[in-house]
């Protein structure tokens, strides 16, 4: 029932000939992601650090173009927790970008629903709010995102949040700059959706 809704969703945005956007938000602490290493025989890794529950906040959206040809990175960062009004703010910023119809595919957390988003999308009208199915990260392209920038700041250890902002600054316009990595991402989500 789900997947004949995301089908539907995929159609709309023919019909509109409008951009999708995937959106997520994830947080990447000082406390350094540790993955397996390389290292010499006997001598095991280790990561020295200060704990501390200091993260950066990150909301983005993998965009595909109306021709499906052209994909996109967009993302904010931001030194505390994302929440309804954060969410608006990226919202805005991407429809700066993306001129046309924009359907804005998010998770059901609390953040993506409220009194902000209903606002935006009544002022806006060429932004469509969907939401992919409860407990369907799987779905979301955007997840492969956060996967592969984990992956590339793992074992790394920041010395506080600008030094790990200006990393993660770094890798995300690396990836934005990337349609291959991009299209990784789409082709490797369980979305029936195919990319030409």
């Amino acid at each position: 029932m789900e997947s004949h809704r995301l089908e539907e969703d995929k159609k709309n945005s023919t019909r509109l000939g409008a951009h999708l956007i995937f959106i997520d938000e994830s947080g990447f602490m000082l406390t350094p992601t540790v993955r397996r290493t390389w290292a010499p025989v006997g001598c095991t890794p280790l990561i020295r650090h200060h704990f501390t529950n200091e993260r950066i906040s990150v909301i983005s959206g993998v965009s595909v173009s109306p021709t499906r040809k052209r994909l996109g990175l967009f993302g904010i960062f931001f030194w505390d927790n994302i929440g309804q009004d954060e969410v608006v703010a990226f919202l805005r910023q991407v429809l700066r970008h993306l001129r046309g119809q924009l359907i804005a595919l998010l998770d059901n957390s609390n953040t993506h629903r409220g009194a902000p988003l209903r606002e935006l999308s009544r002022r806006i009208p060429r932004l469509h709010l969907e939401y992919f199915p409860s407990y369907a990260p799987d779905l979301n392209p955007d997840e492969a995102v956060w996967a592969l920038l984990k992956g590339k700041l793992a074992n790394g250890r920041p010395d506080d949040l600008g030094d790990l902002e200006e990393q993660l600054q770094g890798e995300f316009r690396s990836l934005a700059g990337s349609q291959s990595k991009l299209r990784g991402c789409i082709q490797q989500s369980e979305l029936p959706f195919s990319l030409p």
